[in-house]
């Protein structure tokens, strides 16, 4: 219902918003979490850069703000230079839902990356959707409750991530136990205290029966854990052909090293939990042998896209190779160029429209489109590490 204004009455109603605002003229920045008005766009990176798990973290940081800078040095998007504003979770999902508030609220961004672990990404989700405003993971690969909301079955408006998830990693390292290392039976040593490992662990099994093979043995551990030794000892009296480990690099570095010592020579498989060059340092190069997991990236790939972003990396890091993670993160911050370009907006609402409808991005770890539980379409990469280096990868989808 609206009310009628005389002449001399609207005129000063308009005269008083005009002093209200300045005479200004606002472009594009009435949502939540937009800052058009300013000299530079606002990122968030909302990243685990100390603690348990800090190298994924850090790494994917470097990856995204290599991407930021190049974009950036060809003029920014939309006019105007991306801004990363960076918060440390602490590889804590407290301190992750803590940082991803300061970094909405009090920073506006208008839009946010990272964390890099699922559960420092899912405690990130409550704030991202109160907000309105977009987070997009490069690594949270678990199944349960991300994109999509667990209890209600719907579509999360503000989440997504541009990795694959676990139970697609679980298929894809039954399929290679199966088919490329011809296992018939397996034994699966997983991390309790995880999501991650649980859900790979389900895959694993589910796939590999699947496939004829059987499971012939199930034990777990606890992130944190030292001394594997009992439990690879009853392994021995076993017999299975391929053992897989769900987990992250510092349990999995030392559960490979001391299987080697007490003799299990079978192939150890894990997941993308594996991807750091920790777990080389952890296990010895020499016990590093016939280990296999999934990944995003591998640096063995002759694509010219994969191969002129390692020899960019290389030349501003003293000729270090890049691992997955930095891929991921630089393929993100070239990912979030191109949709504030496609939003041709800095509204985060239309920023979560253009995440929503991506076809075929590509970058260093592949192609993929955004699906319509807001999970991304793309193939693995398996990769075979012997004497503690990567030596071949193999793309399966």
């Amino acid at each position: 219902m609206y009310k009628k204004f005389g002449v001399a009455a609207l005129s000063l109603v308009l005269i008083l918003a005009l002093a209200l605002s300045g005479c200004s003229k606002k472009t594009d920045n009435s949502t939540t979490g937009t800052d058009a008005s300013g000299a530079t766009i606002k990122i968030g990176a909302n990243y685990e850069l100390s603690g348990a798990v800090a190298t994924y973290g850090s790494d994917s940081l470097k990856g995204f703000k290599m991407a930021i800078d190049e974009v950036n040095k060809a003029g920014g998007v939309l006019g105007k230079q991306l801004e990363v504003v960076s918060k440390d979770n602490k590889s804590d999902p407290a301190q992750a839902t803590s940082a991803e508030q300061t970094l909405m609220s009090q920073e506006k961004v208008v839009l946010s990356v990272g964390p890099a672990t699922s559960g420092n990404f899912r405690a990130s989700i409550p704030v991202a959707q109160s907000h309105q405003i977009p987070i997009i993971s490069s690594s949270a690969t678990a199944d349960d409750d991300i994109t999509v909301d667990a209890k209600t079955n719907k579509v999360r408006d503000y989440v997504f991530r541009t990795c694959f998830t676990d139970s697609f990693q679980g298929k894809i390292m039954a399929n290679y136990a199966s088919n490329t290392l011809n296992a018939k039976s397996a034994v699966i040593y997983a991390d309790s205290s995880s999501d991650y490992a649980k859900g790979l662990a389900a895959n694993f099994k589910t796939q590999f029966t699947k496939n004829g093979g059987q499971i012939v043995g199930e034990s777990a551990y606890t992130a944190g854990d030292q001394d594997f030794n009992a439990v690879l000892t009853s392994l021995k009296s076993k017999q299975f052909d391929v053992m897989f480990v769900p987990g992250y690099y510092q349990e999995a570095g030392l559960i490979i090293k001391q299987a080697r010592q007490l003799g299990l020579t079978q192939p150890i498989l894990g997941a993308d939990g594996f991807d750091s060059p920790e777990l080389a340092n952890i296990a010895g190069a020499a016990n590093a042998n016939d280990v296999y997991f999934s990944d995003h990236y591998s640096s063995l790939d002759k694509s010219d896209a994969v191969q002129n972003f390692i020899n960019d990396y290389k030349s501003q890091n003293n000729g270090q190779d890049p691992n997955a993670f930095i891929a991921m993160g630089y393929d993100l911050g070239k990912y979030v160029a191109d949709v504030i370009k496609r939003a041709n907006s800095t509204d985060s609402k239309e920023i979560a429209k253009a995440l929503a409808s991506t076809k075929d991005f590509t970058g260093a770890t592949g192609t993929f489109s955004v699906g319509p539980d807001h999970n991304v379409v793309k193939s693995a990469v398996v990769i075979e590490m012997q004497g503690g280096k990567q030596v071949a990868a193999t793309r399966s989808e």
